[in-house]
């Protein structure tokens, strides 16, 4: 299990680099740091439980990528005073975006594939 682990880990700081660099580079689409957020938090939900399945943790996935989008609806001055940090724009955002949905709903099917058809088998879940 601490092997899976660490492999978990080593895939969410990949998909992190990945994801900034993709907000470095003009000629990469924003939509694409979008998709890598939710695969990241694909990774993160499987790395904090490890023994899940996986609709298990592509539903917990979603929900967390969908209420963090929706919640960017609640404008209220102390939220946006943190959505206006490096850190609360990485992680809450600051605008709605129905788009943006469906790129988390592409990130965490990015996530499933990249478990069920690249990871060997030894090291993914169910």
């Amino acid at each position: 299990m601490l092997r899976s682990r660490i492999l978990y880990f080593s895939i969410i700081i990949i998909t992190i680099v990945l994801g900034l660099l993709s907000r470095h580079f003009a000629g990469i689409p924003l939509f694409i740091g979008d998709i890598l957020w939710a695969t990241m938090v694909y990774f993160i939900i499987r790395f904090l439980f490890i023994r899940a399945t996986i609709k298990q943790v592509v539903l917990w996935s979603l929900l967390f990528c969908y209420a963090i989008e929706f919640s960017q609806l609640y404008k209220a001055p102390w939220i946006d005073s943190l959505r206006h940090t490096l850190f609360g724009r990485l992680v809450l955002g600051d605008t709605f975006l129905w788009g943006d949905l469906l790129c988390y709903t592409i990130g965490v099917s990015v996530g499933v594939l990249v478990e069920m058809f690249i990871l060997p088998k030894k090291y993914s879940s169910k």
